[in-house]
């Protein structure tokens, strides 16, 4: 039986505190992913449209909470029109509440509302993001949760007896349901979204903030020690990397 291409290396250790198991995706933390938006995404539609620029932003984002909402109603209304180009298609509301009560973002023209479409004066890309930029301030303090998680992926499992086990990973085709599996083109299968440049720097130090964010400081310092010795001899590249290109 030949090795299964999709293999990555893991880190695990227990919680200091509490009944809790923490897992890493040292394969993809040690990477060189980057978004690449505008720089070549090809974006999760059924074909490949990086002309549309609009990267995983072509369906409503989903809210987790009521904090999740809050958050983003604060900073929406902190944009001006000059920074989102569909301010004013927002005076209802920029959510969408569908029948199960699940709440997203609506959609313009085909694409998140707080999406600036190619042609905008301030340019392309997510409202909130330019924002909190241009205040000097963090993209993740303004977006939907799950948008500045991607690619980032916690999932948290809780056994028989209350054991928790709290996983960190990339965010693969199947965390997007079944239309996962009909997109195009994913940016963490893509060697694209990989530098090959020998300084680059990894997912685990240019995400700092997102992932002290999902698993708090003191986790982040553990889990970046052991990462920091595990630099020192060969980790398993990531399967984008050593995937032969297409023909």
């Amino acid at each position: 039986m030949s090795a299964p291409e999709d293999r990555h290396e893991w880190l695990s250790f227990e919680d200091p505190h509490e009944e809790r198991t923490w897992m890493f995706d040292v394969t993809f933390l040690t990477s060189s992913w980057s978004c690449i938006y505008g720089r070549g995404c090809q974006g999760v539609l059924t074909e490949p449209t990086p002309e549309l620029a609009q990267g995983c932003c072509s369906y409503g984002a989903h809210f987790v909470d009521d904090d999740d909402v809050a958050e983003v109603t604060a900073a929406a209304a902190r944009l001006t029109a000059a920074q989102w180009q569909f301010k004013r298609r927002a005076r209802g509301g920029f959510l969408v509440v569908d029948d199960a009560g699940t709440r997203t973002t609506k959609l313009v023209d085909g694409a998140c509302i707080f999406l600036n479409r190619p042609g905008f004066a301030a340019g392309a890309g997510c409202a909130l993001h330019h924002g909190a930029l241009q205040c000097g301030e963090r993209p993740l303090d303004w977006k939907p949760d799950v948008c500045w998680q991607l690619p980032l992926r916690l999932q948290e499992h809780v056994d028989d007896y209350g054991h928790v086990t709290s996983t960190l990973r990339e965010w693969k085709r199947r965390d997007w349901g079944p239309g996962g599996l009909e997109f195009a083109w994913w940016c963490t299968e893509a060697p694209d979204a990989f530098t090959t440049a020998l300084a680059h720097r990894p997912v685990w130090v240019t995400l700092r903030d997102e992932i002290v964010a999902l698993v708090g400081p003191e986790i982040y310092e553990v889990m970046a020690g052991e990462l920091r010795r595990r630099v020192r001899r060969t980790v398993l590249p990531h399967p984008a990397v050593r995937r032969p290109a297409a023909s």
